[in-house]
């Protein structure tokens, strides 16, 4: 495909990605708070909650029933375009990124897996994360939500610590937060909606709606709840190769997984008591920890060959220039990646600190080693930017 459509394809799908996804995280953010924050004290008749707001020059008064009211109203509004246009967009944001780059973007480099494999197990993945999830949701481990979380949790650690040997860093970060948006989907498609469905139904029918239920799909909602601070950070993570690029990149996704939780945890329950404000600090300190974790080791620089610019130029021609040119001669790029060109000696002078963390530290450059550069080329390209990267 004709990599200016490819470009813009990306670009439109993203987009409506981003758009849908804040819809849908910011109405889960926004009911849970609601929910945990009605007044239960003294509850009318047939409510289980009030909840009085002011917002944006109004004041809203909102009353939730234990079930449903005697008499539907005319209009009710129904959350769940928000869900499946996420989930419909980031599903062909993945293939657009990923299935029709996999060489690029997710085959790990040096394997031998082909692309129709990859992909093939990529969705097989995603299928097998829901079945799962929801078998062990409607076992008798769904009664402890407590430990089915715990077990959830460790799956998903299994399934990042599984997939990082499989597919690039950058490809196994993007499907665990496959795996957990498919989940959060399908807890709306195939639990949440038919719960609110049946209610309805009965109401009109005149019968008492099944509570168990409701009760049900509140609880998948409190599931997605804490999966979307997570979902969040792997929505980013491909601008952090410190991250999915570290040996044990999949401990790093896991910690920031967990701390994310912690941070949920906390606004979750806020209401209730303060006695999760340590999860804040924290996560900060977490945060600081992990980036003293990844951080890149100096080599010793005893004994090291005094490297000229003529030796590493070739390198960064051959591995790096092919696409980082005003003009690239790699197939599928018309223009440079992030506008980042190497055509000159002063224009890779100026580059260096990005060329040490990219190419050097985190070895993320180039993307899947499309251009085969050797650890050989990297440690001759580390010492020359460790004896100043000198250009003359």
């Amino acid at each position: 495909m004709d990599p200016h459509i490819t470009e813009w394809l990306n670009l439109a799908v993203r987009w409506v990605h981003m758009i849908t996804g804040i819809a849908w995280i910011g109405a889960s953010f926004y009911f849970v708070w609601l929910e945990n924050h009605l007044e239960r004290s003294q509850p009318k008749e047939g409510l289980s909650g009030d909840l009085w707001a002011i917002h944006g020059g109004g004041i809203y008064h909102l009353e939730k029933y234990k079930l449903a009211p005697p008499q539907m109203p005319e209009t009710l509004h129904w959350f769940y375009w928000e869900a499946y246009a996420t989930f419909l967009s980031g599903f062909t944001l993945l293939a657009v990124v990923y299935y029709l780059n996999a060489p690029l973007y997710l085959i790990a480099p040096g394997s031998d897996m082909g692309t129709a494999t990859a992909i093939a197990i990529s969705i097989g993945s995603l299928l097998a994360g829901w079945l799962i999830y929801t078998t062990l949701c409607d076992s008798p481990l769904g009664k402890k939500p407590l430990l089915l979380g715990v077990v959830l949790f460790a799956l998903l650690v299994l399934a990042a610590w599984g997939l990082t040997l499989i597919y690039s860093g950058r490809g196994a970060f993007i499907h665990v937060g496959a795996i957990i948006g498919t989940i959060m989907v399908g807890n709306v498609f195939r639990i949440i909606m038919p719960a609110q469905r049946a209610m309805i139904r009965a109401i009109e029918a005149g019968q008492a709606p099944d509570p168990k239920l409701p009760a049900k799909g509140l609880l998948r909602s409190r599931h997605n709840n804490y999966f979307t601070l997570p979902v969040l950070f792997i929505m980013i993570s491909n601008h952090f190769p410190s991250t999915y690029s570290y040996e044990y990149n999949w401990a790093i996704l896991s910690a920031l997984a967990f701390l994310s939780i912690l941070v949920r945890h906390y606004f979750n329950t806020r209401h209730l008591t303060q006695k999760y404000l340590w999860t804040l600090p924290a996560a900060a300190l977490g945060m600081i920890g992990l980036a003293f974790v990844v951080a890149p080791q100096t080599a010793p620089s005893s004994n090291i060959q005094t490297v000229s610019f003529a030796q590493v130029q070739p390198i960064i021609s051959e591995r790096c220039s092919v696409c980082h040119s005003a003009t690239p001669s790699y197939a599928g790029f018309n223009a440079p990646p992030l506008n980042v060109i190497m055509d000159t000696p002063e224009q890779i002078k100026a580059l260096i600190p990005r060329i040490q963390a990219q190419a050097i530290t985190t070895t993320a450059m180039p993307l899947g080693n499309i251009t085969q550069m050797t650890p050989q080329e990297r440690d001759l390209l580390g010492q020359w930017i460790a004896q100043g990267a000198l250009v003359d």
